[in-house]
């Protein structure tokens, strides 16, 4: 396997034939999302869109971990801004990361080890395929602190296990292991803990193996019809976001969240 040089801070990209890995690492925080990874993953899918050499694309975060989620101690994230626009268009970094993501022609597959929280559950669902590790688990704590489930995520979670499934797990906010998520349909195969990515690379394979044009047209047509009205029902999302957020309640639940981080750390 190759590793193509790379001016990223967090990402890098390896080759093994027509299969692509993505790994994105912060080497720290549990790796968390924060802009720059945010930034960097986007132009990494929207790279793979006039690839045509690459087939399948494997997505692995850490090894301790996919993602902890957004990082809310990314000084960035919270930057002050004067234009309204700029600050909007922050606001919409992980809806388009997500969407990147989602339009790739290639297959895609997520490898997850030790957990995928919040926005790490969101890119997740934004491929194709999920492995989780056996020792793994899957969180989505927006409500807990005051925020709702965004990075278009909400509907793609609908999509798979239906409204009463998505409710029950953004409002009640309950950690989900490996056997609940493969029962619900939330991921595809369950891997030996520190495998995720080598299962991921097998089923990478299997579909590499398929004409490839043939399985660039079935992955567009089932989008098309699975995606229809995800556009439609959460083009505001991020805009919700940047409401919710304001709400005393949820001011108070994350500084309450922020307060037990402080004590951990």
């Amino acid at each position: 396997m190759s590793t193509e040089p790379s001016s990223y801070q967090n990402v890098t990209i390896s080759h093994d034939g027509d299969i692509a890995v993505v790994t994105f690492d912060r080497r720290g925080r549990l790796n968390a999302f924060d802009q720059t990874t945010i930034l960097e993953l986007t132009d990494v899918a929207r790279r793979f869109q006039d690839d045509l050499s690459t087939r399948a694309v494997v997505l692995t975060g850490a090894p301790n971990a996919f993602s902890a989620g957004i990082d809310l101690k990314d000084g960035a994230t919270w930057e002050e801004l004067d234009d309204d626009v700029a600050l909007r268009s922050r606001f919409y970094r992980g809806v388009r990361l997500c969407q990147a993501w989602e339009d790739m022609p290639q297959i895609t597959v997520a490898a997850m080890e030790g957990l995928a929280v919040g926005a790490g559950c969101a890119i997740a669902l934004a491929c194709d395929w999920r492995v989780l590790a056996a020792d793994a688990y899957l969180y989505v704590p927006e409500v807990k602190i005051g925020l709702n489930l965004q990075w278009g995520a909400l509907p793609r979670l609908v999509t798979l296990v239906g409204p009463a499934r998505a409710k029950r797990i953004v409002l009640l906010c309950e950690k989900m292991g490996p056997d609940q998520a493969l029962d619900w349909g939330l991921i595809d195969e369950i891997a030996e803990p520190g495998q995720a990515a080598a299962v991921a690379g097998e089923l990478a394979r299997s579909a590499a193996a398929m004409p490839a044009a043939t399985t660039r047209m079935v992955k567009e047509a089932v989008n098309a019809t699975a995606n229809a009205l995800h556009r439609a029902t959460s083009f505001a999302d991020a805009d919700q976001s940047a409401l919710t957020r304001t709400f005393g309640d949820a001011v108070a639940a994350r500084h309450r969240f922020a307060e037990g981080d402080a004590r951990a750390d």
